[in-house]
């Protein structure tokens, strides 16, 4: 056979070299054996074996510098993929760390690879109580790898391998803690065990945190809407007032109207994320987005806002309040009556169903509804979060549905979709989505006009005026110019058929400051308690400037400084945080 026999079809010059250096090779071997030299023989074939292992080792070489310096390994998409699993960190806007993925193990054995079952078991059983018996035996004395336990920190780990024990095993996996425990639970929410989001911003933006633990080591987290330092104030606040007045839940919610961001979202009871499955399905629930309530007169602000809108009145309109209101089979009281004729600013000082359901009246369901609509109170709140709850709307806007609605009655929806419909009222008149997500600064979305700047306006100094003299007094704070509106909701309890007035959903709706341009900085700030009970020091009452007001006004105080909200000399002079004193006012 030929040499150019031993050239593959289509082969190079580099077969065409090596073959021919084989070929002489095993020339070289055979004259060897003619010439009866043995020594030259293994000379040679140790030669041989040594350029072999030579030229291996520079194919390794060569291919892991080509690895290192021009592949994808390490990198996005390349051949060190991140952990199944694994998640970016999560920050609030200030850059604090909310949820972070650390390394912790799982316990697996192997028992082709234990040495001794029963010394295994004992020291086993000893180092895991909480391993139920039954199975640690089937993992040891079975006949496959199996899996034995999961979530085991470094030290856990270390101090099972330094047993010594052949045939346990250990493989990384990543887990998501939440470093400040219960704190923010419901805004951050939790994942599974595989690293899937299931609720709150976890679950919102699954996929983005994901993205972002891909990227690899170095990558920035992702930074969250929420200011810790206002939640803490919110959260204790919210604690406070739940301890004294027992509410069966209760929320609260701090925004800035002009951006949509959520800075703060408590939801009470709470839990702790980092065993979500030792906390009940109440206490997990997010009631600020999950649940849907009847607001009571905090819709008044959106009735006052669109007969001012519309034209229908102005804020000395005046409205018959000395009667109740007939209104074809129903007839609407006031819940503290003040039996005269009212300014607009009256009715909402005084929270008249009365003169609120006459207003609704002249506006007319066509119009109402659809600037309910454009407010977003016929829809889910927009926001990231999938706990956002579709709303209870009347099936028909009759003449009943417009007076019950304009004063917070025959309409349920969630405490963010009050706090996204406020925005216009407080902002300017337009309506910019809410959000989880921290926007870049200056930054402000646009979002459709609802209402006109003259009418935001407008509503700025009612509310204001509702906290100077009128149901919102208690959250007149010292230095800041606060407006708001009290709202009690009674619920409907079906074994009645009709409403129970020992239940109510007591709220405010607050607004700082209410002072200068309608782009400076503005903030919304809710207080919702569901079923609270009166206390001696509320007279037994229960109603929303009872329980709801005082703990909005303690919010507005403490996060203020926060948010850049300086005091004025002038109302810090002027003296604030009058007490109610008249019972049963602040509906």
């Amino acid at each position: 056979m030929s040499l150019a026999n031993l050239v593959p079809h289509g082969g190079g010059p580099a077969w065409r070299w090596l073959i021919e250096r084989v070929w002489r090779l095993e020339h070289a071997f055979e004259r060897s054996r003619a010439a009866a030299k043995p020594e030259d023989d293994t000379s040679i074939r140790i030669f041989f074996v040594l350029a072999l292992f030579a030229c291996a080792f520079m194919v390794l070489a060569v291919g892991a510098t080509w690895a290192a310096v021009f592949s994808n390994a390490g990198k996005n998409g390349g051949f060190l993929a991140a952990m199944e699993g694994a998640r970016g960190d999560l920050v609030d806007r200030e850059g604090k760390l909310l949820a972070v993925d650390l390394t912790h193990y799982a316990l697996y054995i192997d028992p082709k690879e234990v040495w001794d079952a029963k010394a295994t078991r004992a020291a086993l059983g000893k180092a895991l109580p909480q391993v139920p018996a039954k199975r640690l035996d089937k993992a040891i004395f079975g006949d496959r790898r199996t899996f034995l336990l999961g979530g085991l920190d470094p030290a856990q780990k270390d101090a099972i391998f330094n047993l010594g024990l052949p045939g346990v095993e250990f493989e990384e996996q990543a887990r998501r803690v939440y470093p400040l425990g219960v704190s923010a639970a419901h805004f951050v929410g939790f994942v599974d065990a595989g690293g899937k989001g299931l609720a709150g911003a976890e679950g919102a933006l699954n996929d983005d945190i994901h993205a972002a633990a891909a990227k690899g080591e170095g990558a920035a987290p992702l930074a969250l809407s929420i200011d810790l330092r206002v939640q803490a104030a919110l959260e204790d606040e919210l604690r406070k007032a739940a301890l004294e007045f027992g509410p069966k839940g209760a929320v609260g919610i701090v925004t800035n109207v002009h951006t949509g961001e959520i800075l703060g979202l408590a939801s009470y009871p709470d839990f702790d994320p980092n065993d979500p499955g030792k906390a009940s399905d109440d206490a997990k629930l997010n009631r600020a987005a999950a649940s849907v309530y009847e607001m009571g007169s905090t819709f008044k602000a959106f009735t006052v806002a669109i007969g001012l809108d519309t034209g229908v009145a102005t804020p000395s309109s005046t409205f018959d309040a000395r009667e109740p209101y007939k209104l074809g089979y129903r007839t609407i009281h006031d819940y503290h009556a003040s039996r005269k004729i009212l300014t607009l600013v009256e009715v909402f000082q005084h929270s008249s169903n009365i003169g609120t359901a006459r207003l609704a009246e002249g506006v007319g369901a066509q119009r109402l509804s659809q600037y309910y609509n454009n407010l977003g109170l016929t829809k889910p709140a927009k926001v990231e979060l999938r706990e956002s709850a579709r709303p209870l709307t009347p099936k028909k806007w009759d003449t009943d549905a417009v007076a019950s609605t304009s004063f917070g009655h025959g309409m349920n929806v969630s405490p963010l979709a009050l706090a996204r419909a406020f925005g216009p009222l407080l902002n300017g008149g337009t309506m910019p989505p809410l959000t989880i997500r921290k926007l870049p600064p200056g930054v402000r979305p646009e979002g459709p006009r609802v209402l006109s700047e003259e009418t935001s306006q407008q509503m700025l100094q009612i509310m204001r005026a509702n906290v100077t003299g009128g149901s919102g007094k208690t959250a007149d704070v010292k230095g800041l110019s606060v407006g708001g509106k009290t709202g009690t909701g009674e619920k409907y309890d079906p074994s009645i058929r009709g409403y129970n007035h020992q239940r109510q959903v007591s709220s405010f709706a607050a607004v700082f400051p209410t002072e200068g341009p309608l782009e400076a900085d503005r903030y919304f700030v809710l207080i919702l308690l569901d079923e609270p009970h009166g206390t001696a020091k509320t007279f037994g009452f229960s109603t929303g400037g009872w329980v709801a007001t005082p703990a909005a006004g303690r919010v507005i105080d403490r996060i203020a400084p926060f948010l850049g909200v300086q005091r004025r000399n002038d109302l810090i002079i002027a003296g604030a945080q009058p007490k109610a004193t008249t019972p049963g006012a602040g509906l």
